[in-house]
């Protein structure tokens, strides 16, 4: 029979993930998508430490703020709306308090800073190569939190100005980290704001700039994340009801792809037991205190328990609270 789609084959990755492999994803929405993934079967990963950041400038602002553990101090941040807030920070990190906000955000890029240097692979994604910078600091922000438009220049960056500033972090994140494996995509959300003609022009840019940087850098390879919706998938059944961002199973088709490039065999056997774990501890019974599901309960104890033993980088802590809470005799 004929092919009736162009399928693209992910070539596996030679340095695989292992269930203790710490990762950051750091970028656009897109990275969040992946992130969660990770996190919803207690695979490690730290996703968008400071918020969703859709530009290459930002992304690289941020991380040299975490590797250099960059102190935040009062003048960096602003007050709008009844709140302080960071333009290198999501507005989750804004607060009234200016102290509890400036505290927020010192200790998030510590933890981030201790997190990134035990980390083996950073998977940075890049959404759109249009920036906006304040016209009062001249600052790309990662986030405009809903200041006037006419307090921003906005303007597309240019394929050297990317490789210029990753030419200089990526040998600054090697230095710091030297075991790092840096993994680039680019966003296969449209900003279609840009128009279909401007939103291809930008995505052209993150992607000839990144060829650029994955043939300089041993250490840097590319996860075509876009090809995979664009070309691979290429129907609207496979976008959300907006018809831009990926669907669930758009995202679901793109993990399985990722986890063939990248996961060992030990990581999917991991994955598949976390996920029923997750799937057993989610069942709501109609009767907790049935016989049956006191031993449904006592059973999955036991498994917790085994994984304790069996991946002790694992945390279980919360799950074996969970179950012993349900069970009669814990009361």
């Amino acid at each position: 029979m004929e092919k009736f789609r162009t399928e693209i084959t992910v070539e596996p990755f030679q340095h695989k993930i292992e269930p203790h492999t710490k990762i950051m994803f750091m970028g656009s929405c897109f990275a969040n998508n992946i992130g969660d993934k990770f996190n919803n079967c207690k695979l490690e990963a730290s996703v968008n430490p400071v918020g969703v950041i859709f530009n290459p400038a930002s992304v690289a602002s941020t991380l040299t703020s975490i590797i250099s553990n960059k102190k935040y101090a009062n003048s960096d941040l602003r007050f709008y709306n009844d709140v302080w807030l960071s333009f290198e920070h999501h507005s989750t990190f804004s607060n009234p308090d200016k102290n509890k906000c400036l505290q927020n955000i010192n200790n998030n890029c510590h933890q981030a800073f201790n997190y990134l240097s035990q980390c083996e692979y950073i998977f940075i994604t890049f959404g759109s190569a249009w920036v906006y910078q304040s016209k009062e600091t001249n600052q790309i922000v990662s986030n405009c939190h809903k200041y006037p438009a006419d307090c921003f220049n906005r303007y597309m960056l240019s394929i050297d100005e990317i490789v210029n500033t990753y030419e200089t972090l990526l040998t600054q994140l090697l230095e710091f980290n030297p075991n790092l494996k840096i993994v680039f995509t680019v966003s296969p959300v449209r900003h279609w704001k840009d128009g279909a003609h401007g939103n291809q022009i930008s995505k052209s840019i993150l992607l000839l700039a990144i060829d650029t940087l994955c043939r300089s850098f041993d250490n840097c390879n590319y996860f075509s994340a876009y090809e995979l919706l664009m070309d691979d998938l290429r129907d609207y059944r496979f976008y959300a009801d907006d018809m831009l961002h990926p669907s669930s199973l758009a995202i679901e088709y793109i993990w399985q792809k990722f986890e063939q490039c990248f996961f060992s065999d030990n990581t999917l056997q991991y994955k598949k037991e976390m996920l029923n774990l997750t799937k057993a501890l989610n069942h709501r019974a109609v009767n907790v205190n049935s016989e049956s599901h006191q031993l449904f309960l006592k059973n999955q104890l036991k498994k917790i328990e085994g994984y304790i033993l069996k991946y002790p980088h694992a945390n279980f802590t919360n799950d074996l609270i969970f179950v012993k809470n349900k069970i009669v005799k814990f009361k």
